[in-house]
């Protein structure tokens, strides 16, 4: 009788006591929805990214959302961003009433090409959104003089990217408004959450505003000793503020993020020492005045070097107990993006390639040294098996 190995999962949160005692102190607080943690949060995020000002919501999506109506996008608009993507990045765009407009990307980078968006920019442009994949930073210096140089707009999708820099700054603190994520998977997670940066003031009161039913900012603090029942509707807003039972878990990972990722660092790090000698596989990889926030280890197969593609691939490391995802099916091919804008296949061949042959593999901070080794030595036998 064969016996089955143990599973080892694409993602596993790492929590503890700290996580436990966060919740269970905001309930005891009495502070179920938006409250103090909150606020402690945002500060901690804001500082960790070196922003004036930081507005805690609901979701990475939300924070788009709120961000690209800030920006002034709407109705006819149109917004860059990279078919190499999740489904939210295009949805909040559509949520204004834009259309979004897809450029290449990078095959090395995977990140939105800063000449491809040029070559995308109309007259109707209004903004452009980067997407930091994996935690790579994406080229803001060139993306940024193309937006100044247009008028245009940045609002970055760092959904991927809370620690990383570029040229000495940190991802948060280098666009118009920068959206990150909470979501399970992430570097730091508070289950469901997201955060909006930036250093402009009057930017920041909007977005809180409008995560809030549009109300004034007074109507944050009406049940506190020092609040007001009275407020005011000053624009039509949205239900998208954060808990502090949420806030209470990114309070928590908050203060084990540095030690999170250097754990992330040291296994990327190990995956590609031990990976580089086989021929089958192309590595990520970190440029120099970059520092990645490895939230995923995109590993993608070489053209021609096995008898099997990424599907066949993912299937037989499923077999033997090895869990994997794809990031991302590219934007335009879904069905949805094809019908409403005539999107066809072939019209965006870096992405389409570089997805077709991507899997992401296990990277979290929870990954023990025998499970690392495990997924290594599986890698590299089924490239042995099956090599041409």
């Amino acid at each position: 009788m064969v016996r089955r190995r143990r599973h080892i999962p694409f993602y596993k949160p790492w929590t503890n006591g700290r996580e436990i005692a966060q919740v269970t102190g905001a309930i005891r607080s009495g502070w179920l929805t938006t409250g103090p943690r909150v606020g402690r949060f945002e500060e901690r995020i804001g500082r960790m990214v070196r922003a004036r000002h930081a507005i805690a919501v609901n979701s990475c999506t939300a924070a788009m959302h709120l961000s690209l109506v800030t920006a002034g996008v709407g109705r006819g608009d149109e917004v860059i961003t990279s078919p190499y993507t999740f489904a939210a990045t295009g949805e909040a765009i559509l949520y204004v009433g834009a259309r979004p407009v897809l450029a290449d990307i990078n095959p090395q980078t995977l990140n939105l090409d800063p000449e491809a968006a040029e070559q995308a920019v109309t007259r109707r442009t209004r903004a452009i959104v980067p997407v930091h994949i994996a935690g790579l930073p994406c080229d803001m210096r060139s993306l940024m003089a193309l937006a100044r140089r247009k008028r245009l707009k940045v609002v970055d999708d760092a959904a991927h990217a809370l620690g990383s820099r570029v040229g000495g700054r940190a991802v948060g603190s280098i666009s118009d408004l920068t959206c990150f994520s909470f979501y399970a998977t992430k570097n730091l997670t508070t289950g469901e959450g997201g955060m909006v940066t930036t250093d402009d003031a009057e930017a920041a009161e909007r977005v809180r505003r409008l995560s809030l039913h549009g109300l004034t900012h007074d109507a944050w603090k009406r049940y506190t000793r020092t609040g007001s029942w009275k407020y005011d509707i000053v624009e039509v807003g949205f239900k998208y503020n954060m808990t502090d039972l949420t806030a209470g878990l990114g309070l928590a990972q908050a203060a084990k993020f540095p030690a999170m990722q250097a754990r992330r660092r040291r296994l990327a790090r190990r995956y590609t020492a031990l990976l580089a000698s086989c021929d089958a596989f192309d590595l990520p990889s970190e440029p120099k005045g970059v520092v990645h926030a490895w939230h995923l280890y995109i590993l993608r197969l070489r053209p021609g070097a096995l008898r099997i593609g990424r599907d066949r691939f993912i299937e037989l490391l499923k077999e033997r107990g090895i869990g994997t995802s794809v990031h991302f099916l590219p934007l335009h091919l879904h069905s949805f993006y094809r019908r409403t804008f005539g999107f066809r296949g072939g019209e965006f061949p870096h992405t389409e390639r570089e997805s077709a042959r991507a899997l992401s593999l296990p990277l979290y901070p929870g990954l023990t040294a025998e499970a690392h080794d495990r997924v290594v030595g599986t890698l590299l036998d089924l490239a042995r098996r099956y090599q041409r």
